[in-house]
C-alpha cells in the first residue's frame, strides 16, 4: 500500500510539473525564418503564430506565388523548432524517461 502511495504523489508531482511546463510554453517565443531571413514567423510554445515578418525587398505584386511560399516555410519551420522545443523540455521534466512512440506530450 505504501507503494501506491508514493505512486500516486509522484503522479501528482509530475502533473503539476506539465501544468508548468504549459505555461512556460505559452510565453515561449521561436523563430522560424525562410528566404534566408527575409521571411521570419515567429510562434509560441504551442505553435500558435504570433506574428510575422516580411522584408520589404520581397514584396513583389507580380511574384505573390513567391512570397506565399516563403510564408508557408517560415511557420513550417518555426512549427518544426517548437515540437523540438516541447519534446526537449518534456524530455528534461520527466528525466530523461522514454515515451513510446507515437505518444507525444504535453497532450
Amino acid at each position: 500500500m505504501k507503494n501506491l502511495t508514493q505512486m500516486m504523489k509522484q503522479a501528482q508531482e509530475m502533473q503539476s510539473k506539465m501544468a508548468e511546463l504549459q505555461e512556460r510554453l505559452a510565453d515561449l517565443e521561436i523563430d522560424g525564418q525562410s528566404g534566408a531571413g527575409m521571411i521570419r514567423a515567429v510562434l509560441d510554445g504551442k505553435g500558435f503564430l504570433r506574428r510575422i515578418k516580411i522584408d520589404p525587398a520581397l514584396v513583389d505584386p507580380n511574384d505573390i506565388e513567391v512570397l506565399e511560399d516563403l510564408v508557408v516555410a517560415a511557420v513550417n519551420d518555426g512549427k518544426a523548432k517548437v515540437e523540438a522545443r516541447v519534446q526537449e523540455e518534456t524530455q528534461n521534466l520527466m528525466g530523461g524517461l522514454k515515451l513510446p512512440p507515437g505518444v507525444k506530450l504535453p497532450f
